[in-house]
């Protein structure tokens, strides 16, 4: 390996190494509402996980509206682990009916497999937080 070929191997070496670096230093990015799957909701409970289930349609302007409290206090400091999924209201009848839910736009908090709260249609983001952390 002559000179130069030795160099860009080490620059790309140090930028492969910085590149991984700053993603390690990064703050973990929150993520958003996970489509409702039984499976995962199950496992979740079981492993005695913080869950918000949102029972949400798309033509729902409460549910628009929650949409970006739920966003915000989802991603708020101490709510990291908070699992939130979405349960079509359409489209998985099925599961509405198991949660119980009269209509869209209900939220319902848990601690592993215990219900800590419930609301239907609030959009009061201060309530929204307070669902949230009886999950604590």
């Amino acid at each position: 390996m002559n000179r130069r070929q030795l160099f860009a191997a080490s620059v790309a070496g140090l930028s492969l190494f910085s590149a991984a670096a700053a993603l390690a230093l990064a703050p973990a990015a929150t993520p958003g509402p996970v489509a409702f799957d039984r499976a995962a909701f199950e496992q979740a409970q079981a492993a005695d996980k913080r869950i918000l289930v949102d029972i949400w349609a798309p033509w729902c302007p409460t549910c628009r509206a929650q949409e970006p409290i739920i966003s915000r206090v989802a991603a708020a400091r101490g709510n990291e682990d908070l699992i939130v999924f979405r349960v079509h209201f359409d489209d998985q009848k099925a599961e509405v009916r198991r949660f119980g839910a009269q209509r869209q736009s209900t939220l319902i908090a848990y601690r592993g497999s215990r219900e800590t709260a419930r609301s239907v249609a609030d959009t009061n983001p201060d309530r929204i937080a307070a669902l949230v952390a009886s999950t604590r």
